[in-house]
């Protein structure tokens, strides 16, 4: 063998005892606060950057304290007595008892919201003795005292009761994954978020109630039928007014990434109930025991807006299986990455697995130059 083949022999040797600082593919190192990249350069985490947390009670005691988000103040301000008020499309039931020739009838064959009075296009109706009246945006009791005033002058003490016979100028829109989307009158019974979701026949099979949109005055707020449903939250359960656009997000976007050391890489969409890190791991069928290295279960996030770090990264050392009811104890959060970083033999041998191709042909190389050199002597 000649001195230049033991010469590259040994420099790879040498480059395997040091190969697990080159191991290919990402890894996160055990230690708080330090990342190793591909090139096995260390680089400390910039405070301003990243933050590291512990998957710890005291964590878990933070979380639960937090609870759900409230919505926008906004969204929060409702009148103190509810009322509806005509607009036009409505159709109005004007009854004057015992002068039954005012009243229009309704018959065998015509219902209250055919035979009653519409509200025009300009807001106005018409009626017998008293003639055009503006009813837009008046509540039904102010319309019945407007008539009666009038009507007084042709009437003795008339009795004069108001009902809206069909509600058609008010609407909420509902739209996304319910069952029967459309647009759904609002009446004189206060209609909130979940009597509008209600009306469009509840949700569909694929919908996100934690993520629900809704539009108004040019302004979108984001609500959690979640926090209405499981947490007894009343706050999202805001008061529907006319013109609100109702939008149930599908759960195809809702998913969280499983990375690294796991038996099957994937991502794992959330459930309506959310999802935890234990969940989300038996989902991928678990650790890879001949290479995960149980110390580095991590869990990765996009700090909250206006936070002064840009990442939130999440450690969880399940060595000790007991460790686990942690991460059944842990929610994740929406395009979450969950990553299980490998075991130093598990990147040892990754090393050798590509270094050896090279020593063996180095070797190899070197023998038969060796036999075409004693050929030739």
């Amino acid at each position: 063998m000649t001195t230049t083949t033991k010469s590259l022999l040994i420099t790879a040797l040498l480059g395997v005892l040091g190969g697990c600082a080159f191991a290919p593919g990402a890894h996160i190192s055990n230690a708080p606060g330090w990342f190793s990249e591909d090139d096995g350069v260390e680089a400390e985490a910039l405070p301003d950057v990243v933050e590291i947390h512990e998957i710890s009670t005291a964590i878990l005691r933070q979380t639960e304290q937090e609870g759900p988000l409230m919505p926008p103040e906004g969204l929060l301000d409702e009148p103190e007595d509810y009322d509806y008020r005509v607009g036009p499309g409505d159709v109005l039931q004007i009854t004057v008892w015992d002068h039954p020739e005012l009243t229009i009838p309704a018959g065998s064959m015509r219902s209250p919201s055919e035979a009653g009075n519409w509200v025009h296009n300009d807001g106005t109706i018409f009626y017998p003795y008293v003639g055009k009246i503006d009813v837009n945006g008046l509540k039904v009791t102010e319309i019945r005292e407007l008539i009666t005033s009038r009507i007084s002058q042709y009437i003795e003490d008339p009795q004069v009761d108001v009902t809206v016979a069909a509600f058609r100028s008010q609407k909420v829109y509902v739209t996304g994954e319910v069952k029967q989307p459309g647009a759904y009158p609002i009446t004189n019974v206060p209609m909130r978020l979940l009597d509008a979701v209600n009306a469009a026949g509840g949700l569909g099979e694929n919908a996100d109630w934690t993520d629900v949109d809704l539009s108004r005055d040019g302004t979108d707020y984001r609500l959690s039928l979640r926090a209405v449903y499981q947490e007894g939250n009343p706050a999202h359960n805001v008061l529907m007014r006319p013109g609100d656009v109702v939008h149930v997000a599908r759960n195809e976007d809702n998913k969280v990434f499983v990375l690294g050391e796991v038996k099957e890489a994937q991502p794992v969409p959330m459930t309506r109930n959310g999802l935890t890190l234990a969940e989300a791991l038996s989902t991928v069928g678990g650790f890879n025991q001949q290479t995960a290295d149980a110390s580095g279960v991590f869990v990765i996030r996009r700090a909250q807006p206006g936070a002064e770090n840009l990442v939130d990264v999440y450690q969880l050392n399940a060595k000790d299986a007991t460790a686990l009811v942690m991460a059944d104890a842990f929610n994740l959060q929406s395009r979450d990455i969950v990553y299980i970083t490998a075991a130093p033999v598990a990147r040892w041998n990754r090393v050798i697995q590509n270094i050896l191709p090279t020593v063996q042909m180095i070797y190899f190389g070197s023998l038969a130059q060796d036999r075409i050199w004693d050929r030739d002597n």
